[in-house]
């Protein structure tokens, strides 16, 4: 839609999201607990209305993409109601009223939509997260949260952010792709498959790395289904993302604090708590920070079989990422100590990366051996052709 044309547009629908709202008002139509179908019908009457009574040339198909838009701006998340709705989308980035991109398959591109301006992308920020009773504004410029669905949202505001409003999503998906189609995307091998069975089934400690985006909770998810059913297994996480066809799960979730900066809760206190409740295995959605001390220390004292995820880039940089978090979080031990820790509790490296294509995949899969004179010393049990 060119430039101009599409200003006029963000303007009229600026115009009808107003004219229903008041009807809406005069109605006494509460949005919260009316039904969908009769807001709908509401909807698109009111925006008939209001066209035909300021005389708007509107196409048939104009119309009905003008009513569409107002209903998601009464009932949904405006413009993002559509992406949020496209089971192809990943991920979701606003950078501005005007700058929207999405994630589909891996590849970051530019979306048909945009915003009228920062106070209606900042509108529907506040939409997202008013059920969850969490505040944006200019003393609290920025929020974490997660949607209904289990999508985790991210959003900023001026003065932080200098281009406008910025929000970010991931999106959450409860059909997590399955070993069959890995193998058959090119993502795997059958033999790296079995060699990451005969991992998770023999209680080894596995540590998945990966840049961002390059599946780790779905590697997570998909060597969980192989535990054995009679083990008892706990999670913990930021946002619940993990999905365990287990009989026997426990899932935890971290708290942030509240608007007055009281009332969080830790994955490192989880991590703590879950260990005086009876768990095989803990399985922690992602190591970012002193969680890494009690995790290691229950792999190492009776909790074989234990999982995470790290953010790095090869399996190299993963061990030291877990040496520098152990040292900033205050675990005081000399680097001979540190390494003897992390080589004996860690057993599995799953090292995966996303190609430019937009291809995720499992570079390599280590073992660590440690021995007096290396610590983390790695036997390759495999490694994709694009890496040997």
């Amino acid at each position: 839609m060119p430039g101009r044309i599409d200003q006029e547009y963000q303007q009229l629908k600026e115009r009808a999201h107003r004219w229903v709202v008041e009807r809406l008002d005069e109605e006494g139509i509460e949005v919260g607990r009316a039904e969908r179908d009769v807001l709908a019908e509401f909807v698109n009457h009111q925006v008939g209305q209001y066209i035909t009574q300021n005389r708007v040339p509107l196409s048939t198909q104009d119309l009905k993409q003008l009513s569409r838009d107002t209903l998601f701006e009464v009932v949904g998340f405006g413009p993002l109601e559509p992406l949020l709705m496209d089971e192809r989308v990943n991920d979701i980035l606003v950078n501005g009223p005007e700058h929207v991109f999405v994630e589909v398959a891996g590849i970051l591109q530019r979306a048909h939509t945009r915003f009228i301006n920062d106070e209606h992308v900042i509108r529907v920020i506040r939409r997202m997260l008013a059920p969850l009773g969490r505040r944006l504004d200019e003393a609290s410029p920025m929020v974490d949260a997660r949607l209904p669905d289990g999508s985790r949202v991210n959003a900023i505001i001026p003065p932080l952010a200098l281009d406008g409003p910025s929000i970010s999503i991931r999106k959450f998906t409860g059909n997590h792709l399955t070993a069959r189609q890995l193998i058959e995307g090119g993502s795997m091998t059958q033999a790296c498959l079995d060699v990451l069975i005969r991992a998770v089934e023999s209680r080894r400690n596995i540590i998945i790395s990966g840049g961002t985006g390059t599946g780790k909770t779905t590697m997570l998810n998909l060597i969980s289904q192989y535990i054995p059913r009679t083990e008892r297994i706990l999670t913990i996480e930021d946002s619940a993302e993990l999905v365990l066809h287990h009989p026997h799960v426990v899932r935890l979730e971290t708290r942030p604090a509240n608007t007055e900066g009281k009332g969080r809760i830790s994955p490192r206190e989880l991590v703590v708590n879950a260990l005086r409740m009876r768990p095989d295995r803990i399985i922690l959605g992602e190591v970012r920070s002193a969680e890494i001390i009690e995790l290691l220390q229950a792999m190492n004292t009776g909790h074989e079989g234990s999982m995470s995820t790290i953010h790095a880039n090869n399996t190299r940089d993963a061990l030291v990422r877990i040496e520098t978090l152990l040292a900033v979080s205050g675990y005081d031990a000399s680097e001979k100590a540190i390494g003897r820790l992390i080589g004996s509790a860690l057993d599995i490296i799953i090292q995966l990366v996303r190609r430019p294509d937009g291809k995720r995949m499992v570079s390599e899969v280590v073992s660590l051996s440690p021995t007096d004179a290396e610590p983390y010393h790695m036997d390759y049990l495999y490694r994709s052709q694009d890496h040997e």
